[in-house]
């Protein structure tokens, strides 16, 4: 089973259930999904093939490459977007998504209002605010939160090397939590800061629950966060490796024709 599938069916088993709906919706938007195409892409350019299905259009999706085929049952072209991408592109065009459909158990339709739902959802971006600290501590939040942002930040690679989640102290007297991200990249504190805010908002957690901060390493900060925060690992991008000569590797001595 996929991400998709396992989602898909903790939202089937409890349909009142909030949180697994927006679980579901929050791997939809982080999937890549392979879109069917009413012909070859011309560039940049792409014409979804569009089906009405219930008095309403919807374009068929996949959330692998051998779903599609198997659907289709012959060579077509298609087109592979991050979900989030494809609901962007769809919205406000009243197009929906048939997800899945006759070929895994996550098979369903989306009606384009749901789509809407989702771009809207996932617009809502964080703002920056300025905040002096005065005292970190060892977390209090709920467990949907620590597994909203552990499923996040895992697809963050490379983004930063590390985070640390702590209750936070203010200047003013203010209380709540903050995220810190450890030597983040330059250029990727936004994309960190959303990724934050959507574990918030897909966990159905307050979004101004935490604050995000970017410490680097060397900082007194980051020392202490380490001692009462909560860490949580990105993964980093694997380092190609020059390849060696031959005879420069002991345990590798050079082989013989």
């Amino acid at each position: 089973m996929t991400d998709l599938d396992t989602a898909h069916a903790a939202m089937q088993a409890a349909p009142d259930d909030d949180a697994a709906r927006l679980r579901f919706y929050e791997r939809l938007a982080d999937t890549e999904l392979f879109m069917l195409l009413g012909a070859e892409a011309q560039g940049d350019q792409i014409t979804p093939e569009l089906f009405e299905i219930e008095d309403q259009r919807f374009t068929l999706v996949f959330d692998r490459e051998e779903r599609l085929s198997q659907f289709v049952g012959r060579v077509a072209p298609y087109a592979g977007l991050p979900g989030r991408a494809l609901a962007e592109m769809l919205a406000g065009q009243d197009i929906g998504l048939a997800l899945n459909l006759d070929v895994a158990p996550s098979a369903m339709l989306i009606p384009a209002e749901a789509v809407d739902w989702l771009v809207q959802t996932l617009g809502n971006t964080p703002s920056e605010t300025e905040a002096r600290l005065s005292e970190v501590s060892a977390p209090n939040v709920p467990e949907a939160v620590v597994t909203g942002l552990d499923r996040k930040l895992a697809i963050a690679a490379g983004r930063a090397r590390s985070a640390y989640l702590a209750a936070a102290t203010y200047d003013d007297g203010g209380r709540g939590h903050v995220l810190a991200f450890i030597d983040a990249v330059d250029g990727a504190e936004k994309a960190l800061a959303t990724a934050a805010s959507e574990a918030l908002t897909f966990s159905g957690i307050e979004a101004g629950m935490i604050d995000v901060l970017f410490v680097r390493s060397a900082d007194p900060l980051a020392t202490h966060l380490a001692k009462v925060g909560l860490r949580f690992d990105l993964p980093q991008p694997e380092v190609a490796q020059a390849p060696q000569a031959p005879g420069t590797d002991p345990d590798k001595p050079p082989k013989l024709r």
